[in-house]
Formats: C-alpha cells, sequence, structure tokens
C-alpha cells in the first residue's frame, strides 16, 4: 500500500500508515508546553478524572503490598476473589447472574481487553458495525486486527441506528460479526434505556452477529437516570460481551482495572489470548479492586453527583456562547454543535486556537472520526 504518514517508521506495518496521528497525545503535548511555559491551563480535554480514589480502596492496596507473594505474577484471568466480587456487583446493581469462573474476567482497563478479542476474534476483512463518531479505540482497532469498522451515524436517531445495523446484517457481503456499543456513549453522551437493548439482541440473534458493550460510564448517571446492562435482555448472554471499568466512577484511571462478562466462549477466547499476552493486573490492585466493588457503591453514587453539578454549572455557561447541545444523562462529555461565528472553523483548528489564545483545552469533534 502506499505509505503517507512521514511521522511512521519506515519499518513499520503498513497498517499503521491507516492510523490518523492520535490527536489526544498531539494535544497533550501542547497542553504541557504551555504549562512549562507557566501558563495556567485548564484542561477540558480528555476525560480523566481529577477527584480521589476511595479511601478504603486506596487503603486496601497499601496493606497488599505488605502480603508475601503479592508481588508475583497473577492469573492471567483475574484471581478468583475478585472475580466472584464482579458477579456480586453485576447481582447488585442490574440484578444478572453471573458464573464468576465462566462468565468473568479481568482486564487491564476496558481497551486492553476489547483489542485483545479483537484479535482473537477478527479474520482479516471482517466487519464491525458501530455508531459513529465513536471512541477513536473502538474506530480503528478492529482494522489493527485485521478487521475494518463500519460506521452508522448518530444523525439516524438511535432507533435509525438499529434499523441500519440491521439493513446492513442482510445486505453487506461477508455478513457483519460484530455490533460494537457503548452507551452512555464516549464522545457524545448518548444514553438507551432497555428496549433498545432488547432490539440489539434480537438482531443478533436473527442475523448471527455479537454484541460487544461498552459501560466504562454506566455508573456515571444524572438525574434519576440508571443506564442499563444488556445482560439485563433475556438470551443475552449467548450472543454479547459487555467491558466495564473503575477508571471514571471509581477515579482509577491509572490503576487500570476492568473487567469483562458475558457470553462464555467471547470470555474463553480472550481468557485463551490473554495468556501469550499478560498476567492480568497486579495482584494487589486487584484484591484493592474487590473492595471498590463491594464496599464502594456510595462513593460512586457521590462521583456521579460532583459530575453532575459540574454538568448543571457548564451546561448554562456554553448555552450563553451560543453552543447547541442536549444536556447528557451520564458519562463525562457535553457534545455539541459550535457557536455559528466560529462553525466554519475546522474543530480541531479551532481547539488548538482555544489552547493558544485563551489557554483551554477541548476535544474536537473532528478527533472521532469523519462523523465527527
Amino acid at each position: 500500500m502506499q505509505q503517507n504518514r512521514p511521522d511512521v517508521p519506515k519499518m513499520a506495518a503498513d497498517k499503521m500508515h491507516l492510523l490518523p496521528p492520535y490527536l489526544f497525545g498531539r494535544m497533550n503535548a501542547a497542553r504541557d508546553k504551555l504549562r512549562a511555559q507557566g501558563h495556567d491551563v485548564i484542561d477540558l480535554g480528555m476525560g480523566s478524572p481529577t477527584d480521589a480514589p476511595p479511601k478504603r480502596v486506596v487503603e486496601a492496596l497499601k496493606k497488599s503490598l505488605d502480603r508475601p507473594g503479592v508481588h508475583r505474577y497473577s492469573a492471567a484471568r483475574g484471581i478468583m476473589p475478585l472475580r466472584e466480587a464482579v458477579a456480586r456487583f453485576y447481582k447488585r446493581t442490574h440484578g444478572v447472574e453471573l458464573d464468576p469462573a465462566a462468565e468473568t474476567i479481568a482486564t487491564v482497563g476496558s481497551k486492553e481487553g476489547l483489542s485483545h478479542l479483537w484479535i482473537a476474534m477478527l479474520n482479516p476483512g471482517d466487519l464491525v458495525l458501530m455508531p459513529v463518531p465513536a471512541f477513536p479505540p473502538h474506530l480503528y482497532a478492529p482494522m489493527l486486527a485485521g478487521g475494518a469498522s463500519v460506521g452508522i451515524p448518530f444523525s439516524l436517531g438511535l432507533d435509525g441506528v438499529l434499523d441500519r445495523a440491521e439493513e446492513l446484517c442482510r445486505t453487506l457481503v461477508p455478513r457483519p460479526k460484530v455490533l460494537l456499543l457503548c452507551f452512555p456513549h464516549n464522545p457524545t453522551g448518548r444514553t438507551v434505556d432497555l428496549p433498545f437493548y432488547e432490539r440489539a439482541v434480537e438482531i443478533a440473534h436473527k442475523y448471527g452477529i455479537y454484541l460487544l458493550s461498552d459501560i466504562a460510564y454506566a455508573m456515571t448517571a444524572f438525574g434519576g437516570y440508571k443506564a442499563p446492562s444488556v445482560l439485563q435482555v433475556p438470551g443475552a448472554k449467548e450472543v454479547a460481551i459487555e467491558f466495564f471499568t473503575m477508571s471514571k466512577p471509581y477515579n482509577m484511571a491509572g490503576w487500570r482495572i476492568g473487567y469483562a462478562v458475558g457470553n462464555r466462549e467471547l470470555i474463553n477466547l480472550l481468557g485463551a489470548i490473554k495468556g501469550y499476552y499478560d498476567y492480568s493486573l497486579f495482584e494487589a490492585i486487584q484484591e484493592a479492586a474487590i473492595v471498590g466493588l463491594d464496599e464502594c457503591d456510595e462513593d460512586y453514587r457521590d462521583q456521579a453527583k460532583i459530575y453532575e453539578r459540574r454538568l448543571d454549572t457548564m451546561a448554562p455557561a456554553l448555552e450563553r456562547m451560543g453552543f447547541d447541545f442536549e444536556k447528557p444523562r451520564g458519562g463525562m462529555f457535553v457534545w455539541g454543535n459550535l457557536p455559528g461565528k466560529v462553525r466554519h472553523i475546522p474543530s480541531i483548528d479551532l481547539a488548538f486556537r482555544m489552547m493558544d489564545e485563551i489557554h483551554v483545552v477541548a476535544a474536537p469533534g473532528g478527533g472521532f472520526g469523519e462523523a465527527g
């Protein structure tokens, strides 16, 4: 293939030229340069928590560090007490029964689990459907594994997204293999209710495809909204796997602790490939995560209230500036159209101008694919 990225070394695989330069790496470098120059930069870019993890989790980590044997390799699928805690958490929060041994697995955040599952699951040319705009790793990781992403624009509406997914399952050759869903959505903040997942499961059964659900923001919900799990739908375990991470609700982004639950075959497939790539997470982190899952429900609820207060402060200011958006029911992002007086400026260019001129970092829509 034609090589067209001068920043990619000559020994790189061709597929590396298909990846756009990672925008948020560029933005973070520009932000750090401004800060090194002494500027006070307000960072509203990446969804990186700034509050502290629950104290009980931190204390559990400190205690685990002194335990003999904790510094050895861990089990590739995660220690069983953690997987049992995941099952208890799902039963308590979603009413879903899970077999810890067969239907749960620990991951190094959700991004690692998704990326490894694509490698284990996709053959060259396999198609992954997903609503767009989309989180860049969702958009590009299937391609790195040899597959291809097929975007379905959110402009069709939520019902329209599923209508188009069903149409593509009927008409595309080869038939799509997976429908990837992420709600509350990164980056648009869109949310769904259980009937959306009920229809998605119906489509998956009808056309023999799989559902991959990423609910990283499920516990960050506002105004009485409770984000559902696809596994609440009868028959979902036959077609679906779901990923969750403790990064956002527990402010543990740097700990890189997550898990996947659901379909036994997909869990087993992920476990089979993880054994060749990693030995899961540092065991002390897994032990501390058990405390978070079992004892810190009130902490993630309080954290969601903090985000809701910030949203209630930010939303009126954005409206006064002329941003057009729908106030989200969950997640960490406000997604909307730019004010008319700057709408002619490409969003990425505007984001860098904002950094240079007013020292505010914001995530541009153009960083989330063409649909952004």
